[in-house]
């Protein structure tokens, strides 16, 4: 009934995340769910492609406050999932990062309380942990202002959700391999150890929903994930579209690790173990100690788990036909 009953609002709705959560939240019976963006020609698109009424569409841009208020009028729910994430781009413009990134994240918040939203749900990712780049820098300082509000403003709860590389995401480095393997075109990486946190857009939603579903205020939620190496991932598609590119090494770029984070080691003894999620409570009285790291160089995918990953994912097959 939580779902029937409530009107929610997805920011950068029309991006590859939003558009698979909007389609989730019609199936599970949503009252009314609102678009918002900053692209008309995608939002036009979408309208035509769902034809449904429950879907109504504002443009908008999070980093202008007074764009947001009407779309925010009448909101039970929030998922904010707008942002500016190129890492390569972002170290030429970390200044926009942050406009967008964070200071778009503060007027959501103020919308929300202002509208008395019951809870709003943050997509941050893993480079926000131990962060070196423009990116999880504006991302980690997100997490940091959700964090610093004091308990449920006005009734609204702020819980975060923390990801890895979403597949077929805008950003994902998989089309961008994908389309040059197709083309028959060389392919530069930096480096073939190099390891990732891979997660389908349908796992990426189901975080989302799970903390909303659980989530008190100021919780952080992570799905535990395997990582990939980039030599796998190359041999994988390789294989999938009998190609064979040239493969070129080149210098790291700036901004860029050998391999991830999930969670931090201080994180890591506070969380608490929720089968295929982890937690961090705002509040933080004990030590669990569950592990001792979550790093993507330490949880790499077997080879039939890179197997089940691709071979049942949408986009990825799709991708490759």
């Amino acid at each position: 009934m939580i779902y029937k009953e409530n009107v929610f609002l997805i920011t950068g709705g029309t991006g590859s995340f939003g558009n698979v959560l909007l389609r989730k939240l019609l199936s599970l019976g949503a009252k009314e769910v609102r678009v918002l963006s900053r692209d008309e020609k995608k939002q036009s698109d979408l309208r035509r492609d769902l034809n449904n009424s429950k879907v109504k569409f504002y443009i908008g841009d999070i980093r202008d406050k007074q764009s947001l208020y009407e779309s925010f009028l009448g909101v039970d729910y929030v998922f904010h999932a707008a942002a500016l994430k190129q890492v390569n781009t972002l170290e030429n413009f970390p200044l926009e990062a942050t406009k967008t990134n964070l200071f778009g994240a503060q007027n959501v918040i103020e919308c929300s309380i202002d509208n008395k939203v019951k809870k709003v749900i943050f997509l941050s990712t893993d480079k926000a942990v131990e962060p070196i780049n423009a990116m999880g820098l504006s991302k980690a300082l997100m997490e940091k202002l959700v964090l610093s509000k004091p308990d449920q403003i006005g009734g609204t709860k702020l819980i975060i959700t923390r990801f890895g590389n979403v597949i077929a995401s805008r950003g994902s480095v998989i089309p961008i391999i994908v389309e040059r393997m197709k083309n028959k075109l060389p392919i530069t990486i930096t480096n073939p150890s190099m390891t990732r946190f891979f997660m389908s857009l349908k796992h990426a939603v189901e975080l989302v929903l799970y903390a909303f579903e659980n989530g008190e205020n100021g919780d952080i939620f992570i799905k535990k994930a395997k990582a990939l190496k980039l030599s796998q991932l190359l041999e994988y598609l390789k294989l999938k579209l009998k190609s064979n590119p040239e493969i070129m090494i080149s210098n790291s770029f700036p901004g860029e690790k050998i391999h991830e984070s999930l969670l931090t080691k201080e994180e890591l003894s506070f969380a608490e173990d929720y089968q295929g999620y982890f937690k961090i409570p705002k509040v933080r009285n004990s030590s669990n100690n569950l592990i001792e790291s979550y790093d993507s160089n330490n949880n790499l995918m077997s080879e039939q788990e890179i197997k089940d990953l691709f071979d049942t994912n949408e986009e990825i097959l799709q991708m490759l036909k």
